[in-house]
């Protein structure tokens, strides 16, 4: 919702939006339902964040806006993104959902861009709201009329059904039904996706795009997973969003200290650039990540948050301009193990004893074999 009113204020219809490829398919949605077109962009394969010296220069003349990622609490390299825009003159949107608490340099994420989103869904485990915040506090009063206008109103049954979401999951867990629930989900119709990306369905979808800038078009992928997004909150909601709010520094505390644990383990590549950032997800990598999945499921640790495969190679030219180098993000998107650092040492044990084996990023040079220092002349 944030995100859809930040494209919408700055982006005319018809403009380009370099994005990530390894990103939520809801995020690119609202990126078509904005009447954008999606361009991916080039990653680095370590932490699927944007290599900007790798986009074309062509690419960057073509765009009207760049959209972060920041993938897992990972920050994008936001200060060469930004001087990039000011160049050109084109806005920075940050989509900050994962990263809470993260830094880059001497400014949190969300401090770089002319709108950020922030999801209370993540670190602060709300499951519902957002913030959007704007580096001109003078657009303050015209945005929120443009959210006011894209809310619908509020239902008590959706309030009563948020209210009492969380002890039916603990019931769940308690009495492990999970298999039986997500039986009983599917036979009513209320599961939106049942691989990692939702059904594209491209017909539909390309006679959507005829309709945009608008969400009631793309309203059937946008919604997917939280179908209530755009009802105005009630007071219970928003009196457990403050609840969970005012315990955000001691969940950042943890997951910082999950994700040194995690870093410091063979599965990890560690990135030293902005220091360690209380990560929502610490992607691990392994060879074989579907056995990693199931070791982790036996012990009632869920992997979500997997966003395979890339967006260009899910969605085809059809919807978006394809990555000029896409080989990170698919390495990245079929290897990437992302795991919830409150459950870091319960993690390791698994995959411990599980046997899972690192696999080595392109171009890193085997492990346990220095890297040459310099170029490899051949003997003859």
């Amino acid at each position: 919702m944030g995100l859809y009113v930040a494209l919408r204020h700055w982006c005319p219809p018809g403009g380009r939006v370099l994005m990530s490829p390894v990103n939520d398919d809801v995020i690119f949605f609202v990126v078509l339902a904005a009447g954008l077109r999606p361009v991916q962009a080039p990653l680095n394969p370590l932490d699927a964040s944007i290599d900007v010296d790798a986009v074309p220069d062509e690419t960057w003349r073509s765009v009207s806006a760049v959209l972060t990622t920041n993938l897992y609490g990972n920050p994008d390299p936001a200060p060469s993104l930004r001087q990039k825009c000011d160049a050109l003159g084109i806005p920075l949107f940050e989509d900050a959902a994962h990263a809470i608490g993260s830094r880059v340099g001497d400014r949190p994420v969300g401090a770089w861009g002319e709108a950020s989103a922030f999801s209370l869904s993540k670190h602060v485990g709300a499951k519902a709201g957002g913030m959007l915040s704007l580096a001109d506090p003078g657009l303050r009063e015209a945005v929120e009329n443009t959210c006011a206008g894209l809310l619908t109103p509020r239902r008590p049954s959706s309030e009563l059904a948020y209210v009492i979401q969380p002890y039916a999951e603990a019931a769940v867990r308690g009495l492990r039904l999970r298999r039986a629930a997500w039986a009983a989900i599917r036979l009513l119709g209320l599961a939106d996706r049942e691989e990692i990306r939702m059904p594209l369905r491209p017909e539909e979808l390309a006679r959507a795009a005829h309709r945009a800038p608008g969400l009631d078009a793309h309203h059937p992928w946008v919604r997917v997973d939280m179908h209530d997004y755009r009802q105005e909150p009630g007071r219970l909601r928003l009196r457990r969003v403050g609840r969970k709010l005012d315990r955000l520094d001691e969940v950042l505390d943890a997951c910082r200290a999950g994700t040194e644990l995690l870093l410091s383990t063979p599965w990890a590549k560690p990135r030293d650039a902005y220091g360690t950032q209380p990560l929502f997800r610490v992607p691990l990598f392994v060879a074989d990540r579907d056995a990693a999945i199931a070791a982790l499921a036996r012990q009632g640790i869920v992997v979500g948050y997997l966003y395979d495969p890339p967006l260009d190679d899910y969605a085809g030219e059809q919807f978006t301009d394809l990555s000029p180098a896409p080989e990170a993000a698919r390495w990245f998107a079929r290897h990437a193990l992302p795991v919830d650092p409150l459950r870091a040492r319960t993690v390791v044990e698994v995959l411990e004893r599980s046997g899972a084996r690192p696999v080595e990023a392109p171009g890193e040079p085997p492990r346990g074999r220095p890297a040459p220092e310099g170029p490899v002349q051949s003997r003859g």
